[in-house]
């Protein structure tokens, strides 16, 4: 049938054996499976690879292996050549990745003198070569020299004998589960993409993130329009696909007014020649309601407080201040409304206050600040410097504002006082009036108790507008309003946004299609109904069962840490252990999102027009408001979610003591059923350790059980959690990134998580282990299943970004940089050292550990 035939030979061998006929029908078989299209040259041009199988694969084997391995791989990428081996009762895995254009030429041929009876031998030591190219059949029997006859028969004499060791050591094999391979489709796919993920040639125990993402880094260039591109957010963009097929579906029918709601939004926002037309008038027409704006035409309200309740009213934006209405953290049976600074447009007080490394960022601001102005009908001679104005006031609020390290102890800045008290701290402000325009129609009165979250801010920021004049407050609260309407205007406002977005973030957000700006803009204003869809098309129903047994095996294991604490004393040890045990976890969605009365009751009041973005955006502005007020005299909703189930996150509520697991991220590389339990543990259970340790890192451990913020700690236990925890702000503080230092104070929350968690979850998987036993170890990745866990682990967090998102991101982001979060956590684990061999004093072991949990 062709001209090559698969062979098989030992290790170490050069020649060839020879079979007898009867075994050709499988190795014609093989040999052509070869040369299939699925798994043929047009999947690996440059390069073929050979496979060695173990034990009782050889049937099975190369359909699963030779067929699978590469399935998914991209055309002219390096293909490995993977081998397993038996040697003296154990399984050697090695790979070598080949470079292009030097194929593997490894002929396949079939032989005539060995016979069937040793067919078995194959399942001791076979290899099945596969190659593009023409096959060659060997000549006949009749046809071979009397020295080939002579040296084949010396061969099987040795074969033979070799083959009653096999046996024994073969079956010593098999009944060692700890030592066999797992050949499952999905561990073939999974292997195939660790081993791209990782760069073999970093030594692990030096830099752990480049062994274990070297490869994916070098791989993954960042797509246009991204300032940052991860695990994360490749799959939510595969969400957002799949979101993106569900609502422009032709066949979209929905018994719920809610869903039909989201496709409506959706529709809004792609419908780009209807907001073309409109140009800026929504806009303009929206500042003309509020009394006008003296940048682009006449002022007629010289009355503070009534544009304050207007922009900071229906329209939610937040000039000075932010108001909200959320539970009392010392009272969590109860909603309670709260204030706190605001006011900044850039992410964060440092690119005001830093002048010199944000010089560039300034620009771009004023800049950004000017061009709108001007599209609304500023005056080219005027605008200019009236909007210095507002940033030079945005730069003093700045000034007064809290850096977000100074306001980790939750307990030091709750301040709870009453709207009077508030009159008397910050009398700028009518305090009264303001709130009850923001909460209306609800009756409020002097008593009404207040949480401030900045109570020197809130007393400076009075100072503040006493002496600024009007007509300046004036045209930075219409600034504000302008801000959040402007992103839903033409593209020329696009176009203004993207060079400010450049200097921020080093990207361009015309650079991402506009259905993926869509699809984001629709989760965040009809997330529940939007998720509706996504959970009925994707989520399994088992998996709430599964997460959940996770998270109990999980808090098992971090109870079970707790008691071998020394440092912490016996009273907060088991007070500490029931607040683990009362931590309530919500996995997936809300319930209500399936039911379509329920759906429809949370947005009843919400109107959606299918052609005006712009509205729809101004309706769900109004829309909140009215559901925040409502919130006030109602209890707290312990089942209220704060992300939408298509999220690829997850998170803590100090005041429910919860923990929320939404449906978007309970998916691979994160967890998969199918996937080893190592990865798992090492994915998903890290994340689910990370959430739960929050209940006690150096925020959340000041909420008890109930959720309500006092505390319940004695005295010389916070003493030695505050030693350790000092410990992990100085280690984190030297880490750097492009020259730039982590702040470990600002970070602490975050970082005190990572490493709890991944403590919680690898203890997890190893009762795991001893109650199941050891599992089957992938393929070709050479790595036992503990090192599986930890290079699972890291490469959720492989990822890459512009240096200016990173200088973003080290101001404002809570987290420490994805490779500090892998590095940092696993340089504080004696379990990876071992497991890894990493010497005392190498950077991965400097025999320094910070360690608080």
């Amino acid at each position: 049938v062709a001209k090559k035939k698969p062979y098989l030979r030992l290790p170490n061998k050069k020649r060839r054996l020879r079979w007898a006929k009867e075994p050709r029908h499988w190795s014609e078989e093989l040999c052509l499976e070869g040369q299939h299209p699925r798994v043929g040259p047009e999947y690996f041009p440059e390069c073929t690879g050979y496979i060695y199988l173990d034990s009782m694969q050889i049937r099975r084997g190369y359909r699963q292996v030779g067929k699978k391995l590469w399935e998914g791989i991209e055309p002219r990428s390096p293909i490995g050549r993977f081998g397993y081996m038996t040697c003296a009762g154990s399984v050697r895995t090695s790979l070598q990745l080949c470079k292009n254009g030097s194929p593997l030429d490894y002929v396949c041929d079939t032989c005539d003198v060995i016979p069937s009876s040793l067919l078995s031998l194959a399942h001791v030591f076979p290899q099945v070569g596969f190659r593009k190219g023409g096959i060659q059949l060997l000549g006949p029997m009749g046809r071979r020299t009397q020295m080939e006859v002579v040296l084949a028969g010396v061969l099987l004499c040795s074969l033979l004998a070799l083959f009653g060791c096999a046996v024994t050591l073969g079956m010593r094999y098999n009944t060692d589960p700890a030592r066999s391979l797992c050949l499952t489709e999905a561990c073939i796919t999974v292997a195939s993409k660790i081993v791209e993920a990782l760069d073999r040639s970093a030594d692990p125990c030096h830099d752990f993130y480049q062994y274990a993402c070297g490869g994916w880094v070098r791989k993954n260039p960042l797509p246009d329009g991204r300032s940052r591109w991860s695990t994360f957010n490749s799959i939510w963009d595969q969400n957002q696909a799949l979101l993106k097929h569900l609502l422009e579906n032709g066949t979209f029918n929905s018994s719920s007014d809610a869903e039909k709601k989201t496709q409506f939004y959706y529709l809004s926002c792609l419908n780009e020649q209807h907001i073309e037309e409109l140009g800026a008038m929504p806009l303009i027409d929206l500042i003309a309601k509020t009394g006008g704006w003296n940048i682009t035409g006449p002022w007629e309200k010289d009355n503070f407080m009534e544009v304050l309740k207007t922009v900071s009213g229906p329209y939610r934006a937040q000039p000075f201040f932010t108001i909200g209405v959320s539970v009392d953290p010392k009272n969590s049976n109860s909603n309670v409304i709260q204030v706190d600074q605001s006011g900044l447009f850039l992410p964060s007080r440092d690119y005001y206050l830093n002048k010199t490394a944000n010089e560039k960022v300034l620009k771009a601001y004023l800049d950004y600040m000017v061009e709108l102005s001007l599209l609304l009908g500023g005056d080219k001679n005027s605008t200019q410097s009236q909007m210095q104005q507002i940033l030079d006031f945005e730069t003093a609020l700045a000034n007064i504002t809290v850096p977000q390290d100074e306001r980790r102890d939750e307990e030091k800045i709750y301040h709870k006082i009453t709207i009077a008290e508030l009159q008397l701290l910050a009398p700028a402000v009518d305090w009264l009036d303001y709130l009850s325009s923001a909460l209306s129609p609800l009756d409020l009165n002097d008593t009404e108790p207040v949480v401030l979250y900045a109570k020197e801010y809130l007393q400076q920021v009075s100072d503040l507008i006493n002496k600024t004049e009007r007509s300046l407050l004036n045209n930075y609260m219409i600034w504000n309003l302008v801000q959040k309407g402007a992103s839903s205007l033409d593209q020329r406002f696009e176009n203004a946004q993207d060079k400010l977005l450049e200097s921020l973030y080093g990207t361009k957000k015309s650079c991402t299609p506009r259905w993926q700006t869509c699809i984001g803009n629709t989760d965040d204003t009809l997330g529940f109904a939007l998720g509706a869809l996504f959970v009925k098309a994707t989520f399994d129903k088992h998996s709430k069962e599964i997460a959940e047994g996770m998270i109990n095996e999980i808090r098992t294991a971090f109870k079970y840490a707790l008691d071998h604490l020394k440092w912490m004393d016996k009273q907060t040890r088991q007070a500490a252990k029931d607040k683990a045990d009362a931590i309530y976890d919500m996995i997936g969605f809300p319930d209500f999102i399936l039911d379509p009365k329920e759906l429809d009751d949370v947005y009843d009041g919400y109107d959606v027009s299918e052609d005006n973005f712009f509205q729809n955006a101004l309706n769900f502005y109004n829309f909140s408001a009215r559901v925040m007020a409502d919130q006030l005299r109602k209890p707290p909703n312990r089942d209220q979610w704060s992300m939408t189930p298509p999220t690829v996150n997850a998170y803590y509520m100090p005041t429910k003591n919860g923990i929320v697991f939404p449906a978007g991220i309970l998916q691979a590389p994160f967890y998969a059923q199918d996937h080893p339990k190592a990865l798992n543990f090492g994915g998903i259970g890290v994340v689910m350790g990370h959430e739960l340790t929050h209940a006690f890192d150096d925020q959340g451990r000041e909420y008890d059980k109930e959720g309500n913020l006092r505390p319940w700690w004695q005295n010389s236990s916070v003493e030695s959690f505050k030693n350790r925890t000092e410990c992990m702000v100085e280690q984190y503080n030297g880490f750097t990134i492009n020259g730039e230092h982590i702040n470990g104070k600002q970070t602490l929350g975050e970082n005190i998580a990572d490493n709890g968690g991944l403590k919680a979850a690898y203890n997890a998987y190893q009762a795991w282990v001893q109650e199941n036993g050891e599992e089957k170890r992938l393929p070709a990745v050479n790595l036992t299943n503990d090192q599986l866990f930890f290079v699972g682990f890291a490469q959720v967090w492989c990822s890459v970004r512009t240096p200016e998102s990173a200088h973003e991101g080290l101001m404002t982001d809570p987290h420490s940089p994805p490779k500090y979060r892998v590095i940092g956590t696993l340089s504080n684990s004696p379990d990876f050292a071992e497991h890894f061999q990493c010497p005392t004093g190498s950077p991965m072991n400097s025999g320094h550990r910070c360690v608080v949990w």
